[in-house]
């Protein structure tokens, strides 16, 4: 499995990851929905299950994933400021280049 997360949504991710209520958490990449050959993308704050997967991206942060879902692999997690400022969660690998 794969997650790539750019720079500004792992300053974003870690000042969360930094807060005493979530010491033991780690960040989760979860499918709010999926129809076809794409999903919709989510995050969270979890702790790892027997069903899950954990990923170490190229920024040190240790993702969550369910094993063997094929629309997670290969994510990309975004912090965009304008024109809205948000996560934006997409898989180019599957051809998901944003939500519509």
């Amino acid at each position: 499995m794969n997650c790539k997360i750019t720079r500004n949504a792992a300053k974003v991710i870690q000042k969360e990851l930094d807060k005493e209520e979530n010491k033991d958490l780690k960040l989760r990449v979860l499918i709010t929905h999926s129809h076809g050959d794409h999903a919709h993308y989510g995050l969270d704050m979890d702790k790892l299950t027997d069903k899950d997967e954990l990923v170490v991206t190229d920024k040190e942060i240790e993702v969550i994933m369910v094993k063997d879902e094929p629309l997670l692999d290969g994510v990309r997690i975004d912090y965009l400021y304008f024109p809205k400022e948000g996560f934006v969660i997409t898989n180019p690998s599957k051809g998901n280049s944003g939500d519509h």
